[in-house]
C-alpha cells in the first residue's frame, strides 16, 4: 500500500488547541461498512454491551521535555525530549540543537540535576542523569505535539494532558482516548462491564511520521507494555474485548499475535496495522481523529475498512467535529468483516 492512499485535508481550525471538558466531547458513532451516527461521550457506557470488557492504558505521562542551561553567551538553552528510557537513569532523547552537543558533555538543568551524555547518533544522544530524579517531573514541560501550536503548554497541561486512571509512570505523549473520561463515567462503566487495566508505555514510534510512499518499507520503534496477571485472566474470560484507543489496541494485538491465551508479563513491540491485518483480539474500538498519513490512521482504517473511515472523516469535517490529541472522538462498533 502506499502512503498517499491515507491522504486528507483537514481545514487548521478544526485542529483542537485547547482540551474539551472531560466527558463532553462528541462522539461519532461508527458501525461497519456504512452506518454513521452522531452523539456525546457522555453516552459512551450507554453503548456498551453487557459482555464487553472494557481495556484502558494506565500510562502516565511523564513531562519529558527538559532545558538544559546555554553553553556559551548569547545562546539559547539546549532541548532534550526524553524518548526511552534505558535504565534507572538513563534515557535515549532527541536533541536540539545537536551540533552543540558531544559525547562526554555534561548538560545542567538545575542545581539539583544535570546529564552526562554518554553517545550521539544524529539528532539522538544517550544520556545519564545525576542528581535528584525529581527534578525531573518539577522542572520538565509536558510533551504536547507539535500540531498544538502554542509558545508552551500551560500548567493546566500537566492535569488535562493526562488520563484519569493514568498511575504507571513512563510515556511521553498521552493515550488520547482517554483524555475523555471522568471518574463518574469510568464509575459508570465499572458497575455494568469490567474493566481491565494493561500498561503501554507511549513512544515515539507511535507518532513518528510515515517517511516511505511504500509502506511495506515502514518500520516502527518498539513500545513496551505490560499484561499483569489479574487483567490476563479477564482477557481470556472476554468474550468481547473494547479497547480504549490505539495504543490498548496494539498492546492487545501484539499479545495475541504471540498466541492466545493470553499471557500475563511485559514484552514490546513494534507492529504496524494496515488494511489486510487480521486482528485477533479486539472486537470494537474507542480512538480520536488521527493525522493524514500516519501509522494511526491506518491503524484505524485496518481496523473498520479504509472506506468506511474515509467517509467517516468526510462527516466529521463536514460536521465540524475537533480532530487530534485534544478533539473529539470516534466509537467504531465493530471490525470490518
Amino acid at each position: 500500500m502506499k502512503r498517499s492512499e491515507f491522504r486528507y485535508d483537514l481545514p487548521p481550525e478544526l485542529i483542537a488547541q485547547q482540551p474539551r471538558q472531560r466527558g463532553r466531547s462528541r462522539m461519532m458513532v461508527v458501525t461497519p461498512p456504512a452506518e454513521i451516527e452522531h452523539d456525546t461521550f457522555a453516552h459512551f457506557p450507554d453503548r456498551l454491551a453487557p459482555d464487553d470488557v472494557v481495556v484502558i492504558n494506565d500510562t502516565k505521562v511523564i513531562p519529558a521535555r527538559l532545558f538544559a542551561e546555554p553553553k556559551g553567551a548569547m545562546q539559547r538553552p539546549i532541548e532534550l525530549l526524553l524518548i526511552e528510557r534505558r535504565g534507572a537513569e538513563t534515557w535515549e532523547a532527541w536533541c536540539k540543537p545537536a551540533r552543540r552537543v558531544r559525547p562526554g558533555d555534561t548538560l545542567h538543568f538545575s542545581a539539583r540535576l544535570s546529564a552526562h551524555v554518554l553517545e550521539k547518533r544524529g539528532g539522538t544522544i544517550a544520556v545519564r542523569f545525576e542528581g535528584d530524579p525529581a527534578e525531573i517531573d518539577r522542572i520538565g514541560i509536558m510533551p504536547l505535539p507539535p500540531y498544538i501550536a502554542r509558545p508552551q503548554p500551560q500548567e493546566s497541561d500537566r492535569e488535562s494532558y493526562q488520563t484519569v486512571y493514568a498511575r504507571a509512570p513512563g510515556a511521553i505523549a498521552a493515550p488520547t482516548a482517554g483524555l475523555h473520561f471522568t471518574k463518574e463515567i469510568l464509575d459508570r462503566i465499572a458497575a455494568r462491564n469490567r474493566v481491565v487495566r494493561i500498561t503501554l508505555h507511549v513512544g515515539i514510534g507511535t507518532f513518528e511520521p510515515v517517511k516511505v510512499d511504500d509502506l511495506a518499507q515502514h518500520r516502527m520503534h518498539t513500545e513496551r507494555y505490560e499484561i499483569g496477571e489479574e487483567a490476563a485472566a479477564a482477557l481470556n474470560e472476554a468474550r468481547s474485548i473494547v479497547a480504549v484507543g490505539t495504543t490498548t489496541l496494539r498492546a492487545l494485538e501484539s499479545a495475541a499475535a504471540a498466541g492466545r491465551p493470553f499471557r500475563a508479563g511485559r514484552a514490546e513491540t513494534s507492529i504496524f496495522m494496515t488494511p489486510g491485518y487480521e486482528f485477533r483480539a479486539v472486537d470494537r474500538l474507542l480512538t480520536n481523529f488521527h493525522l493524514p498519513e500516519s501509522t494511526l490512521l491506518m491503524l484505524v482504517s485496518a481496523f473498520a475498512g479504509m472506506e468506511t473511515i474515509r467517509r467517516a472523516y468526510r462527516e466529521a469535517i463536514a460536521e465540524r467535529y475537533m480532530f487530534y490529541s485534544y478533539g473529539d472522538c470516534m466509537f467504531i462498533t465493530s471490525r470490518s468483516s
